[in-house]
């Protein structure tokens, strides 16, 4: 049997990979770098690991950046959730047209637009900026995110399983608890890592809607980058994303784990 692979996709593949990934790789060999100047080699060290650790603003803003990302995530899970099932069980209820458009809507919507539209109703209503303003503001553009996902993994679901379990006497809350929701876990599980990345690396959304004591972490570095990028940045950006690849890699092993146990289930 031939391989699709022939020199040109190879070629393609090499330096599609090489123009999404290199840069991440030298800001992470230079996260280790000695000298202060970020691009000079001055031998390993792990010193700028020590300085982030020991630089109280970055910490606050990582700590506050954590907060709003899991708290904004689990918001907007629930509400996608809700939204994606809607759109997908229910077909021809009144205002579905509208509720698709404003659900798709943040999915195209320019991050500025969103978040001027955002602080001029923060202010309307006399809401003082800060932690929940921004948590707010990201479980907004994150739930739509969260209902694609949901209804995409819904489309496929295979509903001779609920009539089943209905048949039996089960409840449709219980159906719902014990059937549907075990099956579109991995989409959950997507939906809310993709929310919670999203709200992890915004910056202009968090710059309309933020307020004193909220600064989250790409604010910071922002705010420090135009002074100049410093080692401490490379090294903080690095613990950002060995985050994120923690998370990445939990959630695939979760849902191999669910995938093993279904397949043990129907042998």
């Amino acid at each position: 049997m031939k391989s699709g692979f022939t020199p040109v996709t190879i070629t393609a593949l090499t330096l599609g990979f090489a123009f999404l990934y290199l840069p991440i790789l030298i800001l992470v060999v230079f996260s280790f770098n000695e000298s202060r100047l970020v691009t000079v080699w001055g031998g390993f060290s792990l010193k700028w690991y020590g300085a982030v650790l020991a630089n109280r603003q970055l910490l606050d803003a990582a700590w506050m950046t954590l907060w709003i990302a899991l708290t904004s995530a689990t918001i907007a899970l629930v509400i996608g959730t809700l939204a994606g099932i809607s759109l997908a069980r229910f077909t021809s209820f009144r205002g579905r047209t509208p509720l698709s458009a404003m659900i798709y809507a943040p999915l195209v919507m320019p991050e500025v637009i969103t978040g001027l539209s955002l602080l001029l109703l923060f202010v309307s209503i006399g809401l003082d900026r800060g932690f929940w303003t921004v948590t707010v503001a990201h479980a907004t553009f994150s739930a739509a995110y969260v209902a694609v996902v949901v209804q995409s993994r819904l489309l496929t679901f295979d509903a001779v399983l609920e009539e089943a379990a209905m048949d039996l006497g089960a409840t449709p809350m219980k159906t719902f608890f014990v059937i549907t929701l075990p099956v579109i876990a991995p989409a959950l599980i997507s939906g809310w890592l993709l929310a919670f990345t999203l709200s992890l690396d915004d910056l202009v959304v968090a710059s309309f809607t933020t307020g004193p004591g909220a600064t989250t972490l790409p604010m910071r570095i922002y705010s420090q980058v135009r002074l100049g990028v410093t080692p401490e940045i490379n090294a903080v950006s690095t613990m950002l994303i060995g985050l994120v690849t923690l998370g990445v890699i939990i959630a695939s092993l979760v849902q191999k784990q669910q995938l093993a146990a279904r397949l043990r289930a129907r042998a």
